[in-house]
């Protein structure tokens, strides 16, 4: 078994971004700039957008966060996002979810431009994706792919089984992992609530994405010997053992599972760091695209 370490991959992405950036800067190119939107005061979202912004310090990316109250209008926050379309020196968008309830996030998402679409949650991207087009992928599943890169993984032909259809993550998962591509070229089932035997569809798969958001719902006996498991699923639960008050767990029994394994992702450590990797080249290459086309 071997862990796939999220940190260790991240790391030499962000090193390598790093570098273009320096690049850049001596050429006299323009940096790349991420603009953050955080409405309302959550803790996971805090935490997530901090990363992100650190992030982009670490590369050399500008950076920017607006912080906004929780009772802010749609209407006031549309209104933010369109300024950031029309601001040359913003290259990536990100508006933080969840929002609160009496915002859409479909209206908040689609008003992004496709262009600093740097999340690739805009309609427009997930129909390039789905063509094979080059486009703006969710951080979360390209992250994914860039660590099976990192690792050599070659994934064709292989049976996979994404638990999860969101469009975060199940649903894009699914297409990258059945295009023509390597990694890609396998034969992918999507389950979810609905879904039959559910374990037994697990135990077929060679490659295994947990996305359901429960902590600890894969176990030994839904993952065959020799899997690739990849654990997306991150909750935290009260843990009085824990200075922070809480532990974080996956979608997997890691405990149960990780023997089994070729490879796995741990959690944390896994697919987290590697979303914000994905982001951080996301927003690269927005920069090259509107200034070097």
């Amino acid at each position: 078994m071997q862990i796939l370490d999220g940190k260790e991959t991240s790391k030499a992405i962000i090193e390598e971004l790093k570098m273009k950036v320096a690049q850049r800067n001596i050429e006299g190119k323009k940096i790349p700039q991420l603009a953050a939107v955080l409405v309302g005061k959550h803790g996971a979202s805090e935490t997530y957008v901090a990363a992100k912004v650190k992030a982009c310090s670490e590369i050399g990316f500008k950076s920017s966060l607006t912080r906004l109250e929780d009772d802010i209008s749609e209407n006031k926050l549309l209104d933010i996002v369109e300024d950031l379309n029309n601001d040359p020196d913003v290259d990536g968008i990100l508006v933080q979810l969840p929002l609160p309830k009496h915002i859409s996030d479909e209206k908040i998402i689609n008003a992004i431009h496709p262009s600093k679409d740097a999340d690739g949650f805009h309609p427009m991207s997930a129909g390039r994706l789905v063509q094979g087009l080059p486009t703006f992928v969710p951080a979360t599943p390209y992250g994914i792919i860039l660590m099976l890169e990192h690792y050599k993984i070659d994934t064709r032909g292989m049976n996979a089984v994404v638990v999860g259809r969101s469009n975060i993550v199940g649903r894009p998962m699914s297409i990258l992992l059945s295009s023509n591509t390597n990694p890609g070229n396998c034969t992918v089932t999507i389950c979810h609530s609905h879904t039959k035997n559910l374990a037994e569809v697990c135990r077929g798969a060679d490659i295994l994405v947990a996305a359901l958001g429960k902590p600890e719902f894969v176990t030994a006996d839904m993952v065959k010997e020799g899997a690739i498991v990849i654990d997306v699923g991150i909750t935290r639960l009260p843990d009085a053992t824990k200075k922070s008050g809480f532990a974080l767990k996956g979608d997997v029994h890691f405990a149960s599972v990780a023997p089994k394994c070729s490879y796995i992702t741990p959690v944390p450590g896994g697919v987290g760091p590697m979303t914000i990797a994905a982001l951080m080249t996301n927003t690269y290459r927005a920069c090259l695209d509107a200034n070097e086309r």
